[in-house]
């Protein structure tokens, strides 16, 4: 009987998240999870289906897992975004793949397990309006810092965005029970974590009722709990923890919402707002519900609401038939906001999606990285400039864990999301400090504990 098992994950905190809850559903059918892959007897690759490296990247994991597969018999299973997807890159009758679920269907992994020990394989990547994996709490093995932690508030997309995948992958939107969040933030709080992320795919959006938790079957919205209501409600039942949330999209992002971050000190001042693109001719082809000068009117809110937030956001370039007019109208709207980071790509042709199906991917590839060349450039002047302000000032970190560069110094964050590193002293992992910064690069704060007098 197979016992073991191993994840491999790529992706999203959504797929961090996934992890746990399928380490919790095996565990419980007496399955070990397994640190060390060659332990293992069922491998599986949570796959991230958002861009086409990705998908690349599992291409050459499973090329190297075949490899394995010969010496000892280990069962592979793809699971995750790129499930829907896997068949199209893979000749299946090759069985490097002995199973392919989707995030859907987690809760069927120990009946498929058991399928494939009879050497049947087996599909199931049907998509689910109802699941939200409610009554699993997910299992904190696969945790490593036992500081930080995420909840799921909703999983799916209705947005339909033209380059986009995730609605095809991860299904419609639809929210969890504040009851159900509160119980898994409580968990969280009972083991001793001191920050957790909210997710959801678009997490603005969330909206639940008593009836139903499928958003487009809320009739009355006015009645439904919004996400303002549930940040609220968790800000105060949770005043030790420090919360954040991923992702917003602009369209959905309400005045409500900025004024209960800027209410309670425990909701980090801290917002990751994707643009895409600062052209509106762009953002139309996108699909994105706003224009360029409504993007900008909410990071105006943003900044008269809650002066100290930080921003940042996610830029596609490139994408089809941008001229050298829209990449200029996004650099000006990068000068205009001055984002503390950002995430910046290069856009790629997602097959199923509508930019893939009706537009032309006809910006070549050497304008597209001339392009992000002078994104970035222009993204690491403004970080640089963004974190040189915060020099002589003092800053309260959650310490996270060792920094990367050097044992000798502890890594944590602001609220502002900074990374911040300083020399150990007496402190330990999951502390509060203040640090004062003394320098700065483009993307990290150097500090020193606060000296008392």
């Amino acid at each position: 009987m197979l016992k073991n098992f191993y994840i491999i994950n790529y992706g999203c905190q959504m797929n961090i998240y996934d992890n746990e809850i399928i380490i919790s559903i095996l565990t419980k059918n007496k399955y070990n999870y397994v640190k060390d892959i060659f332990k293992a007897d069922i491998i599986l690759i949570n796959t991230c289906s958002i861009r086409e490296k990705a998908e690349i990247t599992v291409i050459n994991k499973l090329i190297y897992l075949n490899s394995l597969k010969k010496k000892k018999k280990i069962f592979i299973g793809i699971i995750g975004c790129m499930a829907r997807r896997i068949q199209k890159f893979i000749k299946i009758k090759k069985r490097i793949i002995d199973f392919i679920v989707g995030p859907d269907n987690y809760r069927e992994l120990p009946n498929i397990i058991k399928s494939i020990e009879d050497n049947r394989y087996f599909i199931n990547i049907l998509l689910s309006n109802e699941e939200t994996y409610s009554n699993i709490f997910p299992s904190k093995i696969y945790n490593i810092n036992k500081v930080t932690s995420y909840v799921t508030i909703s999983r799916g997309c209705d947005n339909m965005c033209t380059f986009c995948v995730v609605p095809f992958t991860r299904g419609r939107e639809r929210s969890k029970s504040p009851n159900v969040i509160i119980k898994e933030c409580e968990r969280l709080y009972n083991y001793g974590y001191k920050e957790i992320t909210l997710l959801g795919q678009n997490v603005d959006s969330y909206l639940w009722t008593p009836e139903t938790h499928i958003k487009k079957n809320i009739k009355d919205k006015k009645k439904a709990i919004d996400f303002s209501n549930l940040l609220e409600i968790i800000a105060k039942k949770f005043n030790n923890i420090r919360f954040r949330f991923s992702t917003s999209n602009p369209h959905d992002m309400s005045i409500r919402v900025l004024k209960v971050i800027k209410k309670y000190n425990n909701i980090c001042k801290y917002i990751h707002l994707p643009v895409q693109s600062g052209s509106n001719r762009i953002l139309k082809l996108m699909n994105r519900k706003y224009s360029r000068l409504e993007y900008i009117n909410l990071i105006d809110n943003i900044k008269n609401i809650i002066p100290e937030c930080a921003i940042s956001y996610d830029i596609i370039t490139g994408f089809c038939t941008e001229t050298e007019k829209d990449h200029i109208d996004t650099l000006n709207l990068m000068k205009y906001v001055k984002y503390d980071f950002g995430y910046m790509f290069m856009y790629s042709h997602r097959e199923g999606t509508y930019s893939y199906n009706k537009l032309k991917d006809n910006v070549p590839l050497i304008i597209k990285k001339r392009r992000l060349n002078e994104i970035i450039k222009l993204q690491r002047k403004h970080s640089y400039n963004k974190l040189k302000k915060y020099i002589n000032t003092v800053q309260n970190v959650l310490i996270e864990g060792d920094s990367k560069k050097d044992n000798n110094y502890w890594y944590g964050r602001n609220s502002q999301n900074t990374l911040i590193v300083f020399k150990k002293n007496n402190e330990s992992i999951g502390e509060y400090v203040n640090v004062k910064i003394l320098k700065n690069t483009s993307a990290t704060l150097i500090g020193e504990r606060e000296k008392k007098y």
